[in-house]
């Protein structure tokens, strides 16, 4: 057997139970990884429930600096026996396999093209220590100091993170370290140390930062202006509004008094949470909401309300599977019709897809932006694969001298000398009329908000004519809203090609990776990534440049190519879908699978150098 040697460039996965604090070890081998200086790219996959049931965490190792997932394993931690079988087939040939070696297994168990590396961690912690508890969560530490010898981890950087962890406890501290200690000597004396995989020290990472989606996001809100928070838990998006309290109490504190510049509501269901974005919006204030499907489909007749009468606000959609219930702590892109046409009658809805967590920070703040300038609600479309775990990325940027655009506000002074004022009077032919705050003058600008027909000036109105021109205006407005929101971005191969992919959210990584394997297949493909809707001419264009495009997406029902169809008329049988709908991040393996297999069944795989038709 030839077991797989590589450096810097391979995927370990650990398979624990929930509940058993495997979760902090797992993630101090990620960081330790990134300590050496090596990109490293770690995925939570973990079940609803409290405990008792599989969980995984992978991280995909990659001196390239690929943050997607790869597919396969090469070594594999496998600490949970409900789950042994099938963590053992996912493992590549020539791989590895870690495990407790405490009882002896049937040999049927094992593979013989992967070589398993047995330690008896419970043996070793019921030596060690009486306290039930500490030997299950020492065994975890324990077997990171094994793979520490394993894999050549330097085993400082692993004690100084330990130590930054515990920092204040000495007692926990040193605990610890002796735990790693451990491990690491109990490899060193039983194996051939390192083994065929091993990091070493690299400037891969180099200014790159490590943080959650939904952190960012947060961080993002502050950064954009948000002082109002109306939520209700759910996830995966609960860490977005917790990690907004964090954030304002750091930056929205008064520095003289110490008094809070910001309320953060927790409500009593989905539609109050969003009632009270909506009426802080109202009145001036910048407010969001984060939820996930289940709260967006609560948030209907609101939304449409918001919608109708105008009023800017913010929604972040953390995705997750569905529908109903569905996996709650699985990812998916599976809200895009919900959201695009977000309650009843006709709507359209402003969405934008960040592909980490930096334009997660940028684009919240663009939401409210775009919410003041258009005076609709806008959605920030994140996914739990974003949200959830944390990822590399480059450094966020804050402008001290970063103005707010609040869009058509009429002030004081206009209403004063006498400007015409109607709230839903199109005065620009943009779509996109002039509002007023609350309070502006005493006897001007006033109008009542509706979820009602009105005319131009918010009188009250079931005229059929007032009604066509209000909704027409509003679709002049969904209009002008394509030069404002984020363009999208194009990836094109160095020479012509007649094959496209569209791509959005937190495909990205495994996309890119992708692109490079096709191109390595002599399968050159052009790409772009879409980063909001509605969809700018970009679109069209790439659409029409292209023999056929391969629409790569997480959910069953093609839904961004259902959009796309639907806003850009596209013929159906240009666009091919791409899906992956398991509640696992999508890897760069199945997108090359798909459309190398999409490519050949259409029979015009094009040669390296080929020109397009």
């Amino acid at each position: 057997m030839k077991n797989i040697a590589a450096v810097n460039d391979f995927v370990v996965k650990f398979a624990n139970v929930n509940g058993s604090g495997s979760a902090s070890a797992n993630a101090l081998f990620a960081r330790a990884v990134l300590r050496m200086g090596v990109s490293a790219s770690p995925r939570n996959i973990f079940p609803s429930n409290i405990q008792g049931l599989p969980t995984w965490y992978e991280v995909r190792i990659s001196e390239r600096g690929w943050q997607g997932r790869r597919g396969g394993v090469d070594l594999m931690v496998a600490m949970n026996p409900q789950t042994w079988d099938e963590d053992v087939a996912e493992i590549e040939p020539g791989g590895y396999l870690l495990y407790d070696s405490t009882k002896d297994l049937l040999p049927t168990k094992f593979r013989d093209d992967v070589q398993s590396i047995g330690i008896p961690l419970t043996r070793i912690c019921n030596e060690a220590y009486t306290d039930a508890r500490q030997r299950q969560l020492f065994k975890n530490i324990i077997y990171v100091g094994a793979l520490g010898a394993l894999l050549d981890l330097d085993p400082q950087v692993i004690a100084a993170l330990i130590g930054e962890q515990f920092k204040g406890k000495e007692a926990l501290m040193q605990s610890n370290v002796k735990a790693l200690a451990m491990g690491r000597d109990y490899a060193l004396s039983h194996f051939d140390c390192p083994i065929g995989l091993q990091i070493q020290k690299s400037d891969s990472v180099g200014e790159k930062i490590f943080l959650e989606g939904n952190s960012a996001a947060a961080l993002g809100a502050v950064y954009g202006g948000a002082t109002v928070a109306a939520w209700y838990p759910i996830t995966p998006s609960s860490s977005l509004a917790e990690a907004f309290e964090r954030h304002c109490k750091t930056y929205r504190h008064d520095s003289d008094s110490g008094r809070a510049r910001y309320a953060i509501l927790q409500a009593e269901d989905e539609l109050a949470s969003i009632g009270m974005v909506i009426g802080a919006a109202w009145n001036g204030a910048r407010a969001f909401t984060a939820t996930s499907g289940p709260g967006i489909s609560l948030m209907q007749e609101f939304i449409g309300f918001a919608y109708f009468a105008e009023i800017p606000s913010v929604i972040f959609d953390v995705q997750r599977g569905g529908p109903s219930t569905g996996m709650p702590t699985r990812t998916q892109q599976s809200d895009i019709t919900l959201c695009a046409y977000a309650s009843h009658g006709d709507t359209k809805h402003v969405l934008l897809f960040p592909e980490d967590p930096k334009e997660a920070f940028e684009m919240s703040a663009t939401a409210f932006d775009l919410a003041d300038r258009l005076q609709t609600p806008v959605f920030v479309m994140l996914e739990l694969d974003i949200g959830m775990n944390e990822r590399l990325c480059d450094p966020l940027e804050w402008d001290d001298s970063r103005r707010f655009d609040r869009g058509k506000v009429m002030t004081h002074e206009m209403l004063e000398r006498g400007d015409e004022f109607g709230r839903y009077l199109d005065v620009d032919v943009d779509g996109i009329p002039y509002r007023t705050y609350p309070g502006t003058h005493p006897q001007h600008g006033s109008y009542f908000t509706r979820g009602t027909t009105k005319d131009r000036y918010a009188k009250y109105s079931e005229a059929g004519p007032d009604y066509v021109d209000n909704m027409q205006r509003l679709l002049r407005k969904f209009e002008t809203a394509k030069n404002l929101v984020p363009e999208p971005i194009l990836h094109m191969d160095t020479h012509a090609s007649q094959f496209g992919v569209i791509f959005f959210g937190s495909t990205a990584p495994a996309m890119y990776e992708a692109i490079d394997a096709l191109e390595v297949r002599g399968l050159e493909v052009d790409a772009l990534r879409i980063r909001a809707f509605p969809f700018s001419d970009a679109v069209t264009e790439f659409v029409a440049e292209h023999d056929q495009i391969f629409v790569v997406e997480q959910n069953r029902d093609a839904q961004l190519r259902m959009l796309l169809i639907n806003e850009c008329g596209f013929n159906p049988t240009k666009l091919v879908a791409v899906l992956h709908y398991d509640g696992t991040p999508i890897t760069a393996r199945f997108i090359v699978h798909e459309i190398s297999e999409g490519i050949a069944a259409l029979n015009e795989a094009p040669l390296r150098g080929t020109a397009a038709k």
